[in-house]
């Protein structure tokens, strides 16, 4: 089998693939974690990638098969994050429903983005879905790897408290984040180091704070979705061990430069 389970060692496997077959080569219950900033539904040609149009049968045809390896290959302590717009969401939710389990639905992470797209006619886009799921009531939650900061009103406020705890809610290493995430984007200074010039390219303070929270030093993270290779990178940095591809050759170039692989 092309992927076995693996301590130590750390290895990146990036490579030019289409997900569904490189996930059939993948042993059961191997994968410790899944991020996937996945196809949008737009319809349009971002001439790196074709995106699928936004009708539900093409869209299940497309993911049903995909999620279902996703699920197989995940162990039974794992979680799936799955990144993707209002277009789709209402129906990958279903999907997800079906083969992970309605119970082992955790959360839905609201992304809050900057942009400069404005419309007179509606309210801004402003935010990305991220879907997260576990394969069991028995998954890896790092909340002391992933713990913010308190605002500086919230510390005047409680700043009597013993230790900085009230009843348990305060810690004095933070909080766990909300579900609406508006501290994960690209500032100005961040854009220019981060910058590889992909169109959908995700910051690594995103993609960081989701392998944090799920995975843990040498478990395997998986992204069958690579576009320019942030999830790659991010567990380079963190000691995770890596696999996975895209179709497109220039996705897949500008990852592994960015992993320092070529």
């Amino acid at each position: 089998m092309l992927v076995k389970e693996k301590r130590g060692g750390q290895f990146l496997d990036i490579r030019i693939a289409d997900n569904l077959e490189l996930m059939a080569e993948i042993e059961d219950n191997t994968v410790d974690l899944i991020y996937c900033d996945i196809l949008y539904g737009t319809g349009k040609d971002f001439m790196d990638y074709k995106d699928l149009y936004p009708i539900r049968e093409i869209i299940e045809e497309h993911y049903i098969p995909r999620i279902k390896e996703m699920h197989r290959i995940l162990k039974d302590t794992g979680s799936i994050y799955l990144q993707m717009d209002y277009r789709i969401s209402h129906w990958v939710r279903l999907i997800l429903d079906d083969v992970f389990g309605y119970g082992n639905f955790r959360n839905e992470i609201i992304w809050y983005y900057k942009t400069l797209k404005n419309k007179n006619s509606a309210f801004k886009e402003k935010h990305d879905n991220i879907l997260y799921y576990s394969k069991s009531n028995k998954f890896i939650f790092n909340d002391n790897e992933i713990r913010i900061e308190y605002a500086d009103a919230t510390k005047r406020r409680y700043k009597r408290a013993k230790a900085g705890f009230i009843k348990g809610e305060l810690r004095i290493d933070g909080k766990i984040p909300d579900d609406v995430w508006n501290d994960c984007y690209l500032k100005n200074n961040q854009f220019t180091r981060e910058s590889v010039g992909y169109a959908t390219q995700k910051p690594k303070t995103l993609i960081e704070r989701i392998i944090k929270a799920s995975s843990n030093k040498n478990d395997l993270v998986a992204d069958f979705y690579l576009g320019s290779g942030t999830t790659a990178e991010v567990c380079k940095d963190l000691n995770r061990n890596f696999i996975g591809c895209d179709i497109s050759s220039k996705a897949v170039e500008i990852a592994k430069q960015r992993c320092e692989l070529t």
